[in-house]
């Protein structure tokens, strides 16, 4: 079978298009790739940067919330604790030496629980000092402080002994630990708290629950922060669950992938 000229030209013209479309298709694909590359890069750059932003933020919200802790603790623990001495002190009798002998002894203890709470006051201004106890110890460290106030009955189950250090990441986990501490401490009327953090299967789950008079999750969605809750989990790939109903109490679940 022989084949014609106009054929060949036929065949001829189709080779040449398609050596001709490759290179077309290689230029406008590579530029595609570029650009996606380019897109993807600066959806990066700018994940990095609202994270160190929320980064920097979660840092100063957690010393800002020390220091009140802290101007609690001068006026309800330490001043108590002065006052109490100077009221010991100026009861003593001379004359009676057995009594002002107990009494000058009682007023040297106070003096020693005010220079011991001082000092541990002394310890969180410096730094990172809370946090440099890991994000457990952290959590105690707040919950001791609040047990002191004598108004809920608090229960901590550590069940992440284990958790490997990552500063950033305890940073924000800490701060959502406060925000929603904050939230119960505000708003519940709770008595008891109840606050779970466990690792399982490189998963964190931190949980606060209270007995409070609970709210309709949808209707306070954004008057008690509970969107900057999520966004915060979200930062570090978590997500929150929140769970109550008024009357019923409150609990918030936190997990993150660790």
């Amino acid at each position: 079978m022989q084949i014609s000229s106009k054929e060949i030209l036929v065949l001829i013209s189709i080779i040449t298009g398609i050596f001709l479309t490759i290179p077309l298709f290689l230029i406008a694909y590579i530029r595609l790739y570029n650009e996606r590359k380019n897109k993807h890069a600066e959806e990066k750059r700018n994940l990095k940067s609202a994270f160190e932003n929320e980064l920097l933020k979660s840092q100063i919200e957690v010393q800002e919330q020390t220091l009140k802790t802290i101007a609690y603790d001068l006026h309800d623990n330490i001043g108590q604790i002065l006052g109490l001495t100077v009221i010991t002190l100026s009861s003593i009798d001379l004359e009676n030496r057995e009594k002002a002998a107990e009494k000058v002894s009682t007023a040297e203890e106070l003096t020693k629980r005010s220079i011991k709470a001082i000092r541990s006051i002394s310890r969180l201004l410096h730094g990172e000092e809370l946090l440099s106890r890991g994000l457990t110890g952290a959590i105690a460290f707040e919950l001791e402080w609040l047990e002191k106030t004598g108004r809920f009955t608090i229960t901590y189950v550590n069940n992440a002994k284990d958790l490997k250090s990552d500063p950033e990441r305890e940073t924000i986990i800490f701060r959502l630990f406060q925000e929603i501490l904050n939230n119960i401490l505000k708003h519940a009327q709770a008595t008891k708290i109840i606050i779970c953090l466990e690792l399982s299967k490189d998963l964190l789950t931190l949980s606060l629950e209270d007995n409070g008079i609970g709210f309709e999750v949808n209707q306070q969605y954004e008057g008690m922060g509970l969107q900057n809750i999520k966004k915060r989990a979200a930062m570090i790939s978590g997500h929150a669950l929140f769970s109550s109903k008024s009357g019923s109490g409150t609990k918030i679940v936190i997990t993150i992938p660790y």
